[in-house]
C-alpha cells in the first residue's frame, strides 16, 4: 500500500515525499482511515513504529480543511499530551515535517526552559500545540493557555505518564476538554489503570495492536552477561573494543549511576555523553545531537529521558542495570532493531537482579541466550560467602557454567551463549 491510497491530501503527500516516506507503516496503514473519518482510537504500539506520523497526519489533514472556513484569529483545536521533553520536541518536529504545505501552525511547551518564547508563540496564534503534563497546567493556571475549543485531544505514551506519576496531572487536563471531541490513546502497554482511562476517555474507539502487548522486538538479537556489579564497567569496556559496536545506548537505573558510568568510559577513551532528568534540556539535546551525528559512540541513559527517543540505526541496546520494570525492558530494546533493521540488546545481570531477567523471560516468553564464556563471570564475592545469595552460588564459583573463562579475544568472538 502506498500513502496516496490512504486518501491523504496532496499537500502531505508532497510533504512526506520531501522526507523520502513512500510506504505507511502497519499502523499508519490501518489508523490514518478511521481517523480521517473522526473516530476516536485506542493504539497499543511502540515508539518507532510510525504512531507519530498514525495520528499527525489525519490531524494536520482535518484541520487543513476546517482552516479554509474559518477567517480572523487561530483557535486552539488540537492538544498532544506526551510525558518528556524530547518526545514533546520530536512530535512537534513531525508536524512541522507533515504539515510543511498546510499553513497550520504549532507549537511545543514543555518544562526545564523559559516559559516566554512558548507564552509569546500561543499569544501569536496555534491550531496545534505538544505539551507535557507539568507545563500545561501551569500555563493553563496563568491563563495563556485555553481548552474551550479543542475539538482533537492526543494521549501519547499513556503507561510512562502513569509510571512517572503524572496521571493525576492528565487527568486534571482532561476535566478541562470539551466532551465533544476526537481523543486518541496510545500505549505500549495496557496496565489496569490505563484501561480505566481509556473507557473514560474513548468512545466506541478503532482498537489498533501493532505489536501484542507483551512482545519484543523479533529482528533484535538479545544476550545476556552475568557479572558482578563491581565488574559491570570492565566488561562494558571490554565489550566496547568490538568495532561492531558503533553506536550503543547504555541504559542505568539512577542518575548517579549514569554519572559515573559516563566518567569511566569517558577515562577508558570513549567518546561518551549522558542524559538524565538533572541535566539541562540544552545539554540534553546536546548529547542526542552529539549521538545521533555520529559525534559520540556512547549514550548513557535513564530509562525517564530516554522515553520516546528516536535514533535511527541504533545498533546496540546494553542494560547497564536489568530494569526492575519487564515493561521497561521491552521498550529499551525496541529501540534497536527498528523498521525490520538488524540490531543487538546486550544485559548485565548480578546475582540479585536474576529475579528481573526471570520477569523479563515470562513477559517475553523468551528465554535470553546467556553469554557462558567471558572474562568477568558472576562469583559469590567474600561479602556474601555467609548470605543466601552466597550460599546458593557458592563463594568463588560461577553460578552458571563449570566452564573456564580465560578468553580476552574480541568481545563477539568466543563467547558461547546458552539458550
Amino acid at each position: 500500500m502506498s500513502f496516496n491510497e490512504l486518501n491523504i491530501s496532496e499537500p502531505i503527500l508532497r510533504a512526506l515525499e520531501r522526507e523520502g516516506y513512500k510506504k505507511p507503516t502497519k499502523i499508519q496503514e490501518e489508523a490514518i482511515p478511521p481517523l480521517l473519518e473522526g473516530r476516536d482510537l485506542l493504539g497499543c504500539a511502540q515508539t518507532g513504529t510510525g504512531k507519530t506520523a498514525a495520528f499527525a497526519i489525519p490531524i494536520i489533514q482535518r484541520l487543513t480543511e476546517e482552516r479554509k472556513d474559518v477567517k480572523g484569529r487561530r483557535v486552539l483545536k488540537t492538544l498532544v499530551l506526551t510525558p518528556t521533553r524530547e518526545l514533546a520536541a520530536q512530535i512537534g518536529a513531525s508536524f512541522a515535517s507533515y504539515g510543511a504545505y498546510s499553513g497550520l501552525r504549532h507549537t511545543v511547551v514543555f518544562g526545564g526552559v523559559s516559559q516566554n518564547p512558548q507564552v509569546q508563540a500561543l499569544r501569536s496564534g496555534v491550531d496545534i500545540l505538544v505539551a507535557t503534563p507539568g507545563r500545561l497546567l501551569d500555563l493553563m493556571g496563568q491563563r495563556v493557555v485555553d481548552l474551550k475549543d479543542i475539538s482533537c485531544f492526543v494521549l501519547d505514551e499513556a503507561d510512562r505518564m502513569l509510571d512517572m506519576g503524572f496521571l493525576r496531572d492528565v487527568e486534571r487536563v482532561i476535566e478541562e476538554l470539551p466532551e465533544k471531541r476526537q481523543t486518541m490513546l496510545f500505549s505500549a502497554t495496557m496496565p489496569a489503570d490505563i484501561e480505566k482511562l481509556t473507557h473514560r476517555l474513548l468512545k466506541d474507539p478503532v482498537r489498533i495492536a501493532v505489536t501484542p502487548v507483551a512482545s519484543t522486538v523479533e529482528s533484535v538479537e538479545q544476550s545476556l552477561y552475568y557479572v558482578n556489579k563491581s565488574n559491570k564497567t570492565k566488561l562494558l569496556i571490554h565489550l566496547l573494543k568490538d568495532a561492531g559496536i558503533y553506536s550503543a545506548l547504555v541504559f542505568t537505573r539512577t542518575k548517579h549511576g549514569a554519572n559515573k558510568l559516563a566518567e569511566a568510559l569517558r577515562e577508558a577513551g570513549e567518546n561518551c555523553d549522558v542524559i538524565h532528568a538533572n541535566k539541562s534540556q540544552q545539554a540534553r539535546q546536546q548529547a542526542l545531537t552529539r549521538f545521533k551525528s555520529g559525534k559520540s559512540r556512547i549514550l548513557v541513559a535513564t530509562d525517564i529521558v530516554a522515553r520516546g527517543i528516536d535514533i535511527v540505526e541504533l545498533s546496540h541496546v546494553i542494560n547497564f542495570d536489568i530494569p526492575e520494570s519487564p515493561e521497561d525492558y521491552v521498550h529499551r530494546i525496541g529501540r534497536t532493531g527498528r523498521a525490520g533493521l538488524g540490531g543487538t540488546a546486550i544485559s548485565f545481570s548480578d546475582g540479585p537482579e536474576k529475579k528481573f531477567v526471570s520477569d523479563i523471560e515470562w513477559l517475553t516468553g523468551r528465554k535470553l541466550d546467556v553469554v557462558e564464556e567471558h572474562p568477568y563471570p558472576l562469583v559469590a564475592v567474600a561479602e556474601t560467602a555467609g548470605t543466601a545469595y552466597g550460599r546458593a552460588y557458592g563463594a568463588g564459583r560461577n553460578p552458571y557454567s563449570g566452564r573456564g573463562y580465560g578468553s580476552r579475544k574480541s568481545p563477539n568472538a568466543g563467547h558461547k551463549r546458552r539458550h
